[in-house]
Parts: C-alpha cells; structure tokens; sequence
C-alpha cells in the first residue's frame, strides 16, 4: 500500500463532510497517522475532538503525507488538486470522491499531475451531511472506482491497495468516461428521480394524507431526496449531458408503461415491469468468478491498464492488490454471467 520509509502510510482528509468524514475515522481506526482539514473552523474542532489532528490550514494538514483524499464540493475539486500538489511532496499519491470524474481527471492531466493523481468514487452515502452523520463503517466494503491513467498505474497500484486492505473495498478500475456514463444511470438519475416523486407529493393539495399512507416502497423510492439539495445539484450539474441522455431513455420506458395503462393491457404493462424485475433480482443475485493477473514493474503499463479498465467495464472489481519488487498481482471478479448486448 501507500507508505513511508517505514511502511505505513501517513494520510491527509480535506474536506470532512460526510464521505471525507467517513475515511478520516475509518483511517483513524486503521491506526494510521491521519490529519483531518476543513474549511469551517468548527468542523476542525469536532475532527478533533475525534481525536485525529486538524491542523488550521490544509498545507499543515497534507505536509509530509503520502496519500490525501480531497473531499470537498465538486466544483471545488480542480482547483483543489492543484492547491494540495503544490503543498506535497511529489510521490505523495492525490485522490478524490466526487461523484463525477471526466472533469476533474482532464484538469489533473492538464495541470500535470497525471502520475499521482488518481480519481475516484466510493459507491456509497447516506441521506444526510456532515461529519455528525460520518461514521467508520460506512464505506466498508463499498465498490469504489478507480480511474488509473497511463502515467498513474504505480499510484494506482498502492492506493487500490490501501483502500482494500482498510476499507476491504471493492475496487473497480475504470476510465473516467465510462464511470459518468455508468453513475449516471447508477447514482445520479436515482436522485432525480426521488426528487421529482417527493417533490410531486409536496405540490399536492393531498400532501399530507399521501404521506400518512407512505410505507416501504415510499419510503425506499425517495431515500437520497432527502440529501442536501446543494449537493445533489452539483452532482447532476457535473455530469448534465449523460444524466439528460438517461433521462430520455427513462422518458421513453415510463411512456411505454403509459401506453400500456392507457390501453388496459395487462400483458405489455408486466412485461414493462418484469424487465425491471429482472435488473433488481440481478443486483443481489449476482455470482461472480475470481482470478489472478500479474504484471511486472515495467514501464509500459498498457498492458495492465487495458485489462484493469476492461475488468471495471464488464462490471468486475478487484479484492487484492499485492505488490511485490517485481510487479503487481491483482486477485479480480468477474461476474459469471456474460452481460446482455
């Protein structure tokens, strides 16, 4: 994994809501030497108070680290990562958990910090904010994407494993592109879509008799509706083009069911809704295979960076990540059944 001269690594936070949160305490727990960084002056307190450093500004909190996870807002990022390289040292390993990752992966190249800078994004959340609503557990085993580039893969290689080792991750390698496209779909649409069920019931002059009769379906429907709008807002913003190119295929699949409801047709309407059926069935059944790839400390890394993005692509992730003098061995999973198309 990341580390010093003696092994272990020293690890930074900016930013400490509550993904940043999350990593500072479960790091803390891992018995790393951790500093935590906020914006807010009373965050740094409470991250004390947690027992981690929170030094009162980020170039004391990343100096001498080898890995910092930059946590903050999503417009901020760029700009982030470009404010803590030039606080640390070269070799130390930059990373991030936006939710998006095209934007912030081209502004890491173009401000040359393609080698150490490596995007990614715990699949993971909750529906509210903040470091009170952190906890050590959340992101563990989480799927949790990593964008490796063609000048990054020994960055890659010892932050993939770190986060297996403490977070027991489920690492999935991916090219930032495919990652927006997938999330999308994934993560970003849910959340609009909750909204606009929760929003809908808020305008209705039934409002509080609708929620009197919410129970699970509701209630599971509308979870992330209830994260902070601000934050939401980026997220979608950040990848506007892919979410609007899903919204449109949702459009079409939701008027389907509408010609179906109209038409009295019960056959085409459970047909529109086994399909549904399927995909959820599929996300908690899923079986997978496991195998192990090694590649030497070459480099050229194509090799290696083509079987680890078509890994992610093909919806597999990694369990291992064991580096040796000589090169990497990657313990992977793929799932058993070959996907659709």
């Amino acid at each position: 994994m990341v580390g010093g001269a003696g092994g272990q690594a020293r690890a930074a936070v900016v930013g400490t809501g509550l993904i940043g949160g999350s990593v500072l305490l479960r790091l803390r727990d891992a018995g790393l030497d951790v500093a935590g960084w906020d914006p807010d002056p009373a965050t740094r307190r409470r991250v004390r108070e947690q027992g981690v450093a929170a030094p009162d500004t980020v170039e004391e909190a990343v100096a001498g680290r080898d890995v910092v996870f930059l946590c903050g807002p999503l417009p901020t990022l760029p700009a982030t990562v470009a404010s803590v390289a030039a606080a640390t040292d070269d070799r130390c390993v930059l990373t991030d958990v936006g939710s998006t990752k095209a934007e912030v992966a081209t502004a890491a190249v173009a401000q040359g910090l393609g080698h150490r800078f490596v995007p990614g994004h715990p699949m993971a959340g909750a529906d509210r904010a903040g470091l009170d609503a952190a906890s050590p557990a959340l992101l563990d085993g989480a799927a949790w994407v990593l964008c490796p580039g063609p000048t990054g893969m020994p960055a890659f290689r010892s932050l993939a494993a770190l986060l297996i080792d403490v977070f027991h991750a489920r690492v999935v390698p991916m090219s930032a592109p495919e990652h927006d496209s997938a999330a999308a779909l994934a993560s970003h649409l849910p959340h609009l879509l909750a909204g606009a069920l929760a929003g809908t019931v808020q305008r209705s002059a039934l409002r509080d008799a609708v929620l009197a009769l919410a129970a699970g379906s509701f209630s599971d429907g509308t979870r992330v509706a209830g994260g902070p709008p601000e934050r939401t807002a980026n997220m979608l913003l950040g990848n506007r083009e892919r979410v609007l190119a899903e919204l449109d295929a949702v459009r079409a699949y939701l008027d389907e069911l509408a010609e179906a409801l109209r038409a009295g047709d019960p056959g085409k309407l459970a047909g529109r809704l086994a399909e549904g059926r399927t995909a959820r069935a599929a996300l908690r059944g899923r079986a997978f295979t496991a195998h192990r790839r090694e590649f030497p400390a070459a480099a050229d890394h194509a090799g290696e960076l083509a079987y680890l993005r078509e890994l992610g692509a093909a919806g597999g992730h990694l369990t291992g990540c064991r580096l040796a003098a000589g090169g990497v061995t990657y313990t992977g999973h793929l799932p058993a059944t070959p996907p659709l198309g």
